[in-house]
């Protein structure tokens, strides 16, 4: 174990304190932070800032828009009335202009309509479908003015209006999906509530976002430090004062836990921004509360992350020791850099459809089952004995692959020139038992 040891020391405080780890590591701590304060400190910014909209003076909608939104208290969107220019097409001149201008945000321009009919608008705005926030507002208070014009056409009671007004009582509620065995967290059928779901969907996002960034980081840098090792002939060294296997573990075991302090950094960065008073009254207000989560969720959060990083960074370590040059090493990791694409692009389309049949089966295969198993449970509710299984398979998987990886990198630091074929390395593992 002393050889195990000094490897394990080494890499670890090697790279510890190399300037890409610090810088990467300060860099994505100040990234989190910043995506945690950013819509607290955008909403404060936007919180004096106000929206004007023009209209043309009439004797109907434009006095009962200006009065919706004083009734409303909506002092973010005020209306600006201009005198009519004539005709329709004078008047979408005089709007194109007034918005092409920015003397307004937006130009709201009456169409003509039928005897005794409510007429149709056209909002005239420089803004993509993506910022519609000025439009939705003003096509609610059209459609609530149109409802109230009806009301005096109909002559309802107030009785009567006051039951047309009245909102449905409407909740919507995830059920768990899959089973109708108990789920993994919180009581059969009792699903999740929009704001739970809301912060599942950031956690999932979240898990494989780290997790490809991980694997791209530490396993190149994993597979790189035994190419170069092997390059500059320092493994013949190596080999006679520290067996192979020792070697390959001690390196794998201090990339790891190099993984799980960045991974611990980034953790305690996002909780102590998530717990800062203005933040978490922020996210409160907004129906977004991360305390509401079963902490369960929390717990696989962790215990995949590991597991993939781990899985991964065992067949990176393999690769690198069958490369002698570090030209050859982006072609001989390329299929396992295709397999963790291969994971965050099925966990992106499951995120949206984590009930499909394809997500649920690759959820128990080794390779994706850190991102797609995750993103079941935060996603869709998943019964524990479907978590455990996948949990148990990927266990498994590390324990088989962390043996066959063994054998090939006891028998690649020993082969070099060229990159050895399947079948030379299929002949040269069978000379060597573990």
């Amino acid at each position: 174990m002393r050889g195990f040891w000094t490897v394990f020391k080494f890499t670890f405080l090697n790279r510890m304190k190399s300037k890409s780890f610090l810088v990467t590591t300060i860099l994505f701590a100040v990234l989190i932070a910043a995506g945690i304060n950013a819509p607290n400190v955008i909403s404060s910014f936007s919180k004096g800032s106000t929206t004007t909209v023009g209209v043309f003076a009439d004797t109907t909608i434009s006095p009962a828009l200006i009065q919706y939104f004083k009734d409303k208290g909506d002092t973010k969107l005020t209306i600006a009335e201009y005198p009519d220019q004539g005709s329709a097409a004078a008047n979408e001149e005089f709007a194109k202009k007034q918005v092409f201008d920015k003397e307004v945000k937006g130009f709201l321009v009456v169409q003509s309509a039928k005897e005794g009919q409510f007429p149709s608008f056209r909002y005239l705005s420089q803004g993509t479908f993506m910022q519609s926030g000025p439009s939705t507002k003003l096509e609610v208070a059209l459609q609530e003015i149109k409802l109230s014009e009806t009301v005096k056409e109909l002559k309802l009671t107030t009785e009567q209006v006051a039951l047309l007004n009245a909102p449905v009582d409407f909740e919507p509620i995830q059920v768990d999906a899959g089973s109708s065995d108990t789920p993994s967290h919180g009581t059969a059928g009792a699903g999740k509530t929009p704001s739970e779901q809301l912060v599942s969907y950031i956690l999932v996002y979240a898990l494989m976002i780290l997790l490809f960034m991980a694997l791209s980081m530490y396993g190149n840098m994993t597979a790189s430090e035994i190419t170069a090792e092997k390059s500059s002939r320092v493994m013949e060294v190596l080999i006679t004062s520290v067996a192979p296997l020792k070697q390959m573990f001690g390196k794998v075991f201090g990339m790891f836990l190099l993984g799980v302090m960045q991974i611990t950094v980034f953790i305690l960065v996002a909780v102590i921004n998530l717990n800062l008073p203005s933040n978490r009254d922020f996210f409160i207000s907004n129906d977004l509360d991360f305390g509401s989560i079963d902490p369960m969720l929390y717990v696989y959060f962790v215990l995949f992350y590991l597991l993939g990083f781990f899985l991964y960074v065992i067949l990176y370590a393999a690769m690198g020791s069958i490369v002698s040059r570090t030209e050859d090493l982006g072609q001989a990791v390329m299929p396992i850099t295709l397999l963790s694409l291969a994971a965050f692009y099925i966990g992106l389309f499951g995120i949206n459809a984590p009930a499909n049949t394809f997500i649920r089966v690759t959820s128990f295969i080794p390779f994706f089952a850190p991102n797609v198993m995750f993103l079941r449970i935060g996603m869709s509710g998943v019964p524990t004995w479907e978590i455990w299984l996948s949990i148990g398979i990927l266990v498994l998987s590390i324990l088989f692959l962390g043996w066959l990886s063994a054998k090939i990198y006891r028998t690649g630091v020993l082969l070099y020139g060229k990159r050895p074929t399947i079948k030379e390395i299929r002949k040269a593992m069978k000379a060597y038992k573990l």
